[in-house]
């Protein structure tokens, strides 16, 4: 019953001590770090549904303006006179944003140097902008004929193949790394679209507008790729004043067209009271706000949950 003197911590505990202090700095650290990445996460999550719904709902809005006012490259001019905003929109940003407010023309010139030394000449304007604001007119046009002919649900799903055709432009011309498993996806979207113009029958009426959706994802993915190759990446400023530019363009040079088209008869619309003003300017500022937020919430979440709202609109639209 002789009692033995008392002893330290054994060996295994001292380790044990260790590393279970070890294990609470590790956990803090983790805490600390899934802060940041949950911000992004939950950012990503308004980024998605805004991607989403605004997408979705200019779509249905389109196919409602379409009962009163069958005039798609009309609705496509008005609705590209509203990228002349995007621009004022960043800068308004960015001034509440910085510590020191720069002026319009300052930062104006600032994101000029995106266009080469000289900033946006004429010769810029003309070789650089235009091909673009032609290539986006006729994504939207085509976009928007197109669901004269389908329904919303088939012409989302069908524009989604733009991904698809992204990726191999940049394979053939970018010449990106080859992946077998974008092959595979490209494959199966282009599947895609035989199955599907073989269910509604090849001689159908909805073969006109699976065509001119398949069309439209081509324009924008050649717009993409060429953005790519020609302007290299963009900043947020200077995304926001080739929109804009785009919008310039439109507003000087396509504004012609509406008119001829209208005076020929092929969109003809009569008499002026009858035109959905509230529809107009509701679609234009839907696919005002879908691009605000394709350009610029990728400074706040991952691009895939970028990608993630515009296959969301699928069954939105549904």
């Amino acid at each position: 019953g002789e009692e033995r003197p008392r002893e330290g911590p054994a060996p295994a505990e001292a380790p044990a001590a260790a590393a279970g202090s070890e294990a609470g700095r590790g956990s803090r650290r983790c805490c600390r770090c899934s802060g940041p990445r949950l911000r992004k996460l939950g950012w990503g999550l308004a980024v998605v549904l805004s991607v989403c719904t605004s997408w979705a709902g200019a779509t249905q809005l389109a196919k409602r303006t379409f009962r009163t006012f069958d005039a798609p490259f009309t609705l496509t001019w008005f609705a590209t006179s509203w990228n002349c905003l995007f621009f004022p929109l960043y800068y308004v940003g960015h001034a509440c944003k910085a510590p020191e407010r720069p002026s319009v023309r300052q930062r104006y010139r600032e994101c000029c140097r995106f266009f080469g030394g000289n900033g946006l000449t004429l010769k810029v304007f003309f070789t650089k902008a235009a091909p673009f604001g032609v290539l986006w007119t006729l994504t939207n046009y085509l976009y928007l004929h197109a669901i004269k002919k389908i329904n919303t649900t088939d012409a989302s799903v069908l524009f989604c193949c733009n991904k698809a055709f992204v990726f191999l432009l940049s394979w053939i011309v970018l010449r990106d790394r080859f992946m077998g498993v974008r092959i595979v996806a490209a494959i199966l979207a282009i599947a895609g679209i035989v199955m599907m113009t073989y269910a509604d029958g090849f001689h159908s009426h909805s073969v006109i507008g699976i065509a001119l959706v398949v069309g439209s994802a081509s324009m924008s993915a050649l717009y993409k790729v060429l953005f790519k190759l020609l302007l290299g990446s963009a900043k947020f400023g200077e995304a926001a004043l080739f929109l804009s530019v785009l919008g310039v363009f439109n507003v000087l040079f396509i504004s012609c067209v509406p008119v001829v088209l209208y005076f020929t008869r092929i969109e003809y619309w009569s008499p002026f009271s009858n035109i959905p003003w509230g529809h107009l300017c509701g679609f234009s500022v839907l696919l005002l706000t879908f691009n605000v937020v394709l350009n610029f919430g990728i400074a706040v979440t991952y691009p895939t949950l970028m990608s993630l709202g515009i296959v969301l609109s699928v069954p939105v639209n549904a």
